[in-house]
């Protein structure tokens, strides 16, 4: 086991050796840093906000020129309540990756288009498509609460990083400057890689 750069508090041996194998892989593909304490203000994400309580355990900057990326390693505290039974509640831990973008997007939530959410359509009422980019718009389900905003802050090069991510199984939300990206699957180095590289990209945006 290497020197452990991560809250190890409440893991399992299991979960440690997911934990280590991610940050490993992590820091083989990019050049990262443990930095001081940054407010994220994930509660402003509506991603996130269905669970009882969210907290960042570790935050890792992928350095770029252009600007730091990063990766996050949250845990969510969620409870359960069946029809017959006691109320249960469970943590999952999951990576989550985050970007600063040099546009403004208002508030957007993208998907893949198999999956739409009715109550986030009350929240973000505006369905975006861009005729110019048919592959990207038959691909994502974009929602907007402007549509201006939106379709200027979406420039071309940010569309061809998305339609880089060849997983499918993720949900962007961004929140005015501010991109998050997460699979809601446990930490592991595939999750997070694919998620970690797609912040690095949009990084180069900003240059």
């Amino acid at each position: 086991m290497s020197d452990l750069l991560f809250d190890t508090a409440g893991l399992s041996s299991i979960e440690t050796d997911a934990f280590d194998a991610t940050y490993q892989a992590l820091r083989q593909r990019h050049h990262i840093e443990v930095p001081g304490y940054i407010d994220f203000q994930l509660e402003q994400f509506e991603a996130l906000n269905h669970h009882r309580a969210v907290n960042i355990r570790d935050t890792y900057a992928i350095k770029n020129p252009c600007g730091d990326s990063y990766l996050l390693f949250i845990d969510t505290h969620t409870e359960h309540t069946p029809v017959k039974g006691r109320k249960t509640y469970f943590t999952e831990y999951q990576p989550w990756a985050l970007a600063y973008l040099k546009r403004d997007f208002g508030r957007v939530f993208i998907r893949t288009e198999t999956i739409i959410d009715k109550i986030r359509e009350i929240i973000f009422p505006i369905e975006l498509d861009f005729k110019e980019d048919k592959p990207f718009s038959d691909r994502f389900y974009v929602l907007t609460d402007d549509k201006h905003k939106t379709e200027q802050a979406m420039v071309q090069q940010f569309r061809d990083a998305m339609m880089a991510i060849k997983e499918t199984d993720f949900v962007v939300e961004i929140f005015e400057h501010t991109l998050i990206i997460g699979n809601r699957k446990p930490i592991s180095p595939e999750n997070a890689l694919y998620l970690a590289d797609f912040v690095a990209r949009l990084a180069e945006l900003k240059c």
